[in-house]
């Protein structure tokens, strides 16, 4: 054949594309399994952060096979709830099949359409020494793309334990440092409900006042991450309180038995 000629051109080129889409095809079918490890590593980190069971230097140097571990030895039940508080279902927390059923993209898109009522949430429940923590996410729309957290309860279900946030696009230096325990570290203590109502944690531009039980100060030049964090964490928060006032009410039950 002609190597000069266009037919030979063509079909050099369609062999080459082809071998190089059987062989990206194949690399990403072996590698399936441990992106998928990873990544679901990577949500059970954010959860253990939030509770305040994770250390990541610890997970740097023992891999994935730590985090894992740790979830386990830790968590007590994964649920998924309804919007009246009610559980539905439940996720597998053993080591080698733990389970994410909720997509929070999904449920995040409808209690944007105004769907709450069809909404399906996570609640993970941990052992954190002599005290129960309960850990739920929160996700929505930052600036250049989706932010997301998680949030640890006390057994109150009103004082924050922990939290953590990240996002996938936020500008560098500024609305990124939403995943700076620096910041996330200040929700610590402080409340969500003043009395019966359900106030969330505000994010103030310009800093929370001396001893506001309600509020964290702002990222500093990132005031619409800062502003859109609220904003969800307040939305996720409200999906949340009929599964709060229901936990409550049977502690306030058990009480008096």
């Amino acid at each position: 054949m002609n190597t000069n000629s266009n037919t030979y051109t063509v079909i050099y080129s369609t062999v080459l594309v082809a071998i190089v889409a059987a062989v990206l095809a194949f690399t990403a079918l072996v590698l399936k399994d441990k992106q998928d490890e990873n990544i679901k590593v990577e949500t059970i980190s954010k959860i253990l952060t939030a509770a305040g069971l994770y250390n990541a230097e610890e997970a740097a140097v023992k891999g994935n096979a730590y985090t894992i571990k740790r979830y386990e030895n830790n968590i007590i039940a994964a649920l998924v709830i309804n919007a009246q508080g009610q559980e539905i279902d439940h996720m597998s927390i053993q080591g080698n099949n733990i389970e994410f059923k909720v997509n929070l993209a999904e449920q995040a898109n409808l209690i944007k359409q105004g769907l709450k009522q069809d909404v399906q949430l996570p609640v993970y429940i941990f052992n954190s020494g002599d005290r129960t923590l309960q850990v739920i996410p929160c996700y929505g729309a930052g600036l250049w793309g989706p932010i997301w957290g998680y949030i640890a309860l006390e057994e109150d279900m009103n004082t924050i334990a922990g939290a953590v946030f990240d996002h996938k696009g936020e500008t560098p230096g500024l609305g990124a440092e939403i995943a700076n325990a620096k910041f996330y570290e200040q929700f610590i203590g402080k409340q969500i409900f003043d009395g019966e109502e359900l106030v969330s944690i505000s994010i103030i531009k310009g800093g929370a006042p001396e001893g506001d039980l309600h509020g964290v100060d702002a990222i500093s030049g990132g005031t619409i991450t800062s502003q859109a964090l609220n904003n969800t964490i307040k939305t996720w928060l409200e999906c949340y309180r009929p599964y709060f006032e229901s936990f409550k009410q049977q502690v306030v039950e058990m009480e008096e038995e």
